[in-house]
């Protein structure tokens, strides 16, 4: 018995030791999963916002663009013609000017606001400066050795990149502006070629009342949306986000 014991007891502390040794040799592995889970953890945090906006995106303009082309060879057949094929839909006039005309109501809307709200004001809302506030928004970097290199140049380039928001969004809606009337324009002279009309240059489509209507009725409901949040986020709350003021706030209280 006793040497039965002393046999047991003798093996446990080598058992003991592997057992502590062989996670050891696992550990980088584990250690590099972990890192790698980590990081993605973190960029999925960092950047969720985006990257779940932008899924939404491709997943309705997708949802668009099959409609649209199922849409669109409906009407080809009302009128005897041969359907086409997704390809070909989107290269049509028919699919860059319900694009376009889209895409130019959502970046006026967002240039505009982002530019009325450097002057204009509204009292209770999550999404104004403070009228009572100073009327000097930025302050100082705590840090200008991070601070952005074009905020850091002075001059010309500072004052360009203080207004840049502005400016990019100006740009995205020039640039759609211009989609919404070439491919328009193209999509207007198909249809006209079906009634036997004659084609309309680009500039002869912008004098038209057809694509005024399909701008004036993207932009009074971009309108109506930013309206919406100016004023709700008076008195309403969404806990958590930055788009409302704390629920606690009073309804006097502005910005977020």
């Amino acid at each position: 018995m006793t040497n039965a014991n002393s046999r047991h007891h003798s093996s446990s502390p080598s058992k003991s030791v592997a057992s502590r040794n062989h996670p050891t040799s696992r550990s980088p592995q584990r250690k590099s999963r972990h890192q790698s889970s980590t990081a993605l953890g973190r960029f999925w945090r960092d950047n969720g916002l985006s990257l779940v906006l932008v899924s939404l995106f491709l997943l309705f303009l997708g949802a668009q663009t099959v409609s649209g082309w199922f849409d669109y060879n409906e009407e080809l057949q009302e009128h005897q013609q041969p359907r086409i094929g997704l390809s070909e839909y989107l290269r049509s006039g028919a699919f860059g000017e319900a694009v376009f005309e889209n895409w130019e109501s959502e970046f006026l809307q967002m240039g505009l606001y982002v530019l009325l709200t450097t002057f204009l004001f509204q009292r209770g809302s999550a999404e104004s400066n403070d009228p009572d506030g100073s009327d000097e928004t930025e302050s100082a970097p705590s840090d200008p050795e991070h601070a952005p290199l074009a905020a850091r140049k002075g001059g010309l380039v500072s004052k360009i990149y203080s207004h840049s928001l502005s400016i990019a969004f100006a740009v995205l809606f020039a640039l759609s502006f211009a989609g919404h009337a070439l491919w328009g324009a193209r999509a207007y002279n198909v249809e006209a070629a079906q009634h036997g009309e004659s084609a309309l240059s680009v500039w002869q489509y912008l004098e038209t009342s057809q694509f005024w209507f399909e701008s004036f009725q993207n932009w009074q409901s971009e309108f109506l949306a930013i309206f919406a949040i100016v004023v709700l986020s008076i008195w309403l709350r969404e806990k958590g986000s930055p788009e409302s003021k704390p629920v606690a706030a009073p309804h006097s209280k502005t910005g977020g």
